[in-house]
């Protein structure tokens, strides 16, 4: 029976969180035992936003944190293909193949792309991030991916890949396998405002020392009615017992700070003190296998290079199907009379040309 593969990723735009590790991180290595893992460093897409040289020079030391950070949560290079996607370059000749079949209007309805160039502060949205989409179903589609695990805000470019693939599928070839969608958690901020986000400042990274963890947890936003301790404090929605729920493995404990809290018979105090140690609990490992693998010189160099290659193998696989489902592949210069001489029409045309 066919193994079946996952395609999933991050942005390389720095270090990850606890975001990233509720919706995705922990599910990816818990993957790893059923599935073909393919975990993209999708860097091409940091450019759709942040295409200034600036941004362009911190790209390899976020890749780099990025894999440290997938090593130490437990993803293991050695049964999982950790790439790069631009050292993959038959990842943008299939994404160029795909645009063929994406219509305008279609990537344009696209609800993220919009919200994409507000945050980044774009007047004018860029053919690159109009073309994302795009970029995105090749991504997927190069390692033939039969599920991808994405959060809510992509899920519509999840849509448009499997559109992609079948549109491909009924024009040449069955050659795609019709990925699906595995919807992932999103975890809210810090603050209390919106999904934790680098961008946003509201994040709890998994490399955070202990003592920035417990500073972050007692500064976060908690009932704003609740003025004194003994005031009953609402727990439904209240962020701080969102993260004991998450992250605090000691049920008892987050059951009897629920109903204490909901009496108004304790503090905000003692409530984030035992956050800050149910999270410091589970990052103390991640923490320590982290530290042990920056120690290992050409480590991540190793992984990249490794994972570069096996992909590209994967996807030079895919773009030969690709290329003879279309017919790309089997053009017979041979059967052209190439021992004719040009006739002299066409010969002074091609004289006439400006080569430069």
């Amino acid at each position: 029976m066919e193994t079946k593969r996952i395609l999933t990723g991050d942005r390389p735009t720095g270090r990850l969180h606890l975001g990233h590790y509720l919706g995705s991180l922990r599910n990816r290595v818990a993957s790893q035992q059923d599935y073909e893992c393919f975990f993209i460093l999708a860097d091409l897409h940091t450019l759709t936003t942040r295409p200034h040289k600036a941004d362009i020079a911190g790209l390899a030391e976020n890749i780099r944190q990025t894999v440290l950070d997938y090593l130490a949560v437990g993803i293991d290079p050695h049964i999982s293909t950790i790439f790069i996607q631009s050292a993959i370059p038959e990842i943008s000749v299939l994404s160029t193949l795909l645009g063929m079949l994406a219509p305008v209007p279609r990537l344009q309805r696209v609800p993220s792309l919009k919200e994409m160039a507000h945050a980044a502060n774009l007047k004018t949205i860029p053919f690159g991030l109009l073309g994302y989409p795009v970029l995105m179903a090749a991504d997927i589609l190069a390692p033939r991916a039969h599920l991808v695990p994405v959060g809510v805000d992509n899920q519509a470019n999840v849509e448009l890949a499997r559109e992609l693939a079948r549109r491909f599928n009924h024009l040449y070839e069955p050659v795609f396998p019709i990925p699906d969608i595995q919807p992932e958690e999103t975890l809210i901020g810090t603050d209390g405002q919106a999904k934790m986000s680098k961008s946003l400042g509201n994040t709890i990274y998994l490399s955070d020392p202990a003592d920035t963890v417990e500073r972050k947890v007692m500064g976060m936003y908690t009932d704003p009615n609740r003025i004194t301790a003994d005031t009953p404090g609402q727990v439904a929605g209240n962020p701080v017992f969102i993260y004991h729920d998450a992250f605090n493995l000691n049920i008892q404990e987050v059951e009897d700070l629920k109903t204490r809290y909901s009496q108004g018979r304790v503090g905000d105090v003692e409530v984030k003190l035992k956050l800050s140690a149910a999270i410091n609990h589970l990052l103390d490992p991640i923490r320590e296998r982290r530290a042990a693998f920056e120690q290992q010189p050409g480590l991540v160099t190793d992984i990249l290079n490794q994972g570069n290659q096996r992909m590209q193998a994967e996807a030079r696989h895919t773009l030969s199907l690709v290329r003879d489902a279309m017919g790309i592949s089997t053009y017979d210069f041979n059967a052209i009379q190439q021992d004719q001489p040009l006739s002299t029409e066409l010969a002074g045309s091609i004289r006439g040309l400006a080569f430069v």
